[in-house]
């Protein structure tokens, strides 16, 4: 079941055409919604995470990470209740506001409509990601992020947000490695889609996003992780 979902991720296809040596596409689908609804399949990809970073020489939970926005277009049977309008991308639909490793692994995602603003939206998702990972003391944001946001999350406990000048400064004293040994995130240098596992960014093709936000987010929890192992 959980290869089944991979697939479907990996190559950005519809349910029903899932090839025929997986189980037939409607109790693959029931599985995930049951899985999605449980929090298992975010169970599963968390453990994976932390056997990754593991293999990596890094501690099974992160003290840094990245956030960044990504607008898809919305297919027709999207309410207008869950969509919007993103002035700046000129993209009617929904947002993704993803948050990465510095290794470019996936710790959270939230969907909201395109015309959500970024900076209220990770103003949103910081408590959340404490609670979650309890050593995460940095964030890395572009300019989107940028302002009113690194003021606010001054005023608040730990994770700190930094903009992308300061992330360079900031780079060597990340999870106490030296930063000639440390991948700067991508947002310093261009879309955190560069870092990110290509398969989240482009499920179902990444132009038209399922009418449920619930599928919108939960699909790259299905994303096929590298392997732990040499």
């Amino acid at each position: 079941m959980l290869d089944a979902i991979r697939y479907l991720v990996d190559n950005g296809v519809k349910w029903a055409a899932l090839p025929a040596d997986f189980p037939p596409y409607k109790r693959v689908h029931a599985f995930f919604t049951h899985w999605r609804d449980t929090g298992l399949l975010g169970e599963f990809h968390d453990r994976m995470r932390a056997a990754v970073r593991t293999a990596q020489g890094r501690d099974p939970e992160p003290t840094s990470a990245v956030i960044d926005s990504q607008s898809v277009k919305a297919a027709a049977s999207v309410h207008s209740s869950t969509r919007g309008y993103d002035d700046a991308k000129k993209i009617n639909g929904r947002k993704r506001h993803l948050v990465v490793d510095t290794l470019g692994l996936l710790l959270a995602i939230l969907v909201t409509p395109a015309d959500a603003g970024d900076r209220a939206t990770a103003a949103d998702m910081l408590p959340a990601l404490k609670a979650k990972y309890r050593r995460l003391h940095r964030i890395w944001a572009d300019s989107g992020y940028t302002g009113d946001l690194i003021t606010w999350a001054k005023t608040k406990p730990p994770p700190e947000v930094l903009a992308a000048k300061a992330a360079l400064e900031a780079a060597v004293q990340v999870e106490g490695q030296d930063v000639g040994h440390l991948p700067v995130p991508a947002v310093v240098h261009g879309p955190l889609a560069e870092r990110v596992p290509k398969p989240l960014l482009h499920r179902r093709g990444r132009g038209v996003v399922p009418a449920r936000p619930a599928e919108t987010a939960s699909a790259p929890f299905g994303v096929r992780l590298p392997q732990p192992g040499p």
